[in-house]
């Protein structure tokens, strides 16, 4: 049978930033509480003419042009931030990027762990149909209350993924872990702009599921420890991924490498670089998320994305994945690394697009968080975002999109 698996991958997140120093300095706090308490030190906020699809349009473009769309019978889009409660985002997605007419196209939410449903849908479709090729699509904005304990790990992002067989970047294998049970530890209600958060208890879940799904992966027959070279985790924040690492290194008994930041001059006390710990790659999986902020269903795969743009040695390599969502469902995959993988790295163009956003004032960002779009007004949305993909306004409780 075909190795099956992502072909390409891209990343795209918003036009403006926050800084959380910027941030820590107009709510009085030390900015430490969120550089090393949550381990972030920026977050992405969305432009009044952003939203979930115009990152998602964002992120998959250049792997359509790339790539064509021969083949291309599949769009999936997973998001907890969806824009209808019945039309799936991808739809407006399709038509922007002129996709073609014969095709499915749906949305999956389970809160941040949609993406892996997703992706394990597009192997599956590709496993009956090594000609057919499947975009999925992760794309999210986490918000929360003004002046709640959630509201620095706030953020936006999406990341796209062609699905194909002999894939150039990552072998899905056929094993995982499962693992699922009731949990009220985050959730929006229909009726509400932001997310509910019972922080502790998300914290919990998240490492229950953790140990569900690995316990499940090993009875399986599935890859031990020593056999993964390197472990990529949901990060609501990249300290959790920390945490998840902890948990795991608990749970095999094997010590893992468990900083999160690539500079040992910026560790202030997590250990320096060197002998001890097997490093399994957490300080360069969590780059790029330190600066997005959570972008929920994109969060894991930002995370795939900094690794293969920062790990010069993954060939041939085995990554374990584990996706989280709140409520909660738990899976680890895994998956090789192809050989070649370097020369489809992406490192020089996320930067830029991450150093290019606006930063907002506090009393910007605030304003614009403040502000609500009630569908049953006509709206014209200004034009303040630099970007292809925009969001224009609604019209007869429609939403409206374009493309310069």
């Amino acid at each position: 049978m075909s190795a099956i698996g992502i072909d390409d991958i891209e990343l795209a997140t918003t036009h403006h930033v926050v800084r959380l120093e910027d941030f820590a300095e107009a709510n009085g706090t030390d900015p430490d509480k969120f550089r090393l308490g949550l381990g972030q030190d920026e977050f992405s906020v969305p432009a009044p003419d952003e939203d979930i699809v115009t990152m998602a349009a964002a992120a998959a473009a250049p792997i359509v042009e790339r790539c064509g769309t021969e083949g291309l019978r599949t769009l999936i889009v997973a998001t907890e931030s969806g824009t209808d409660q019945s039309k799936a985002a991808g739809m407006a997605v399709h038509r922007l990027l002129g996709l073609p007419s014969r095709m499915r196209v749906v949305e999956m939410k389970e809160a941040c762990y949609s993406a892996t449903a997703a992706l394990q849908a597009a192997v599956g479709i590709v496993t009956r149909s090594p000609d057919q090729r499947v975009l999925v699509i992760a794309a999210d904005v986490a918000r929360y209350e003004l002046d709640s304990p959630g509201e620095p790990t706030q953020g936006a992002g999406a990341v796209a993924m062609l699905v194909t067989a002999e894939p150039r970047l990552l072998e899905i294998e056929p094993l995982s872990g499962l693992n699922s049970a009731d949990v009220d530890d985050f959730w929006r209600p229909n009726d509400s702009t932001t997310a509910i958060v019972d922080g502790a208890l998300s914290v919990t879940a998240y490492l229950d599921a953790l140990t569900g799904a690995w316990t499940d992966l090993q009875e399986q027959g599935g890859p031990a420890i020593d056999e993964i070279d390197r472990i990529l985790y949901h990060q609501p924040f990249t300290k959790m991924a920390k945490k998840a690492q902890l948990h795991l290194a608990g749970l095999t008994g094997v010590e893992l490498d468990d900083r999160i930041v690539a500079s040992p001059a910026d560790s202030a006390g997590e250990g320096p670089a060197g002998e001890g710990p097997r490093d399994t790659g957490l300080a360069t999986s969590t780059l790029y998320n330190r600066r997005l902020g959570n972008s929920y269903t994109a969060s894991l795969y930002a995370g795939l994305c900094s690794l293969l743009d920062h790990d010069e040695d993954l060939a041939g390599k085995r990554i374990g994945l584990f996706s989280y969502g709140s409520g909660s469902v738990g899976e680890f995959l895994t998956g090789r690394v192809v050989p070649g993988y370097e020369r489809h790295g992406r490192v020089q163009a996320v930067t830029e697009a991450l150093d290019a956003r606006v930063p907002l004032s506090m009393t910007d960002y605030r304003a614009l968080h403040a502000a609500e779009l009630p569908s049953s007004e006509d709206h014209t949305t200004p034009r303040v975002s630099t970007g292809e993909f925009r969001f224009a306004g609604i019209r007869g409780r429609a939403r409206l999109y374009e493309r310069a």
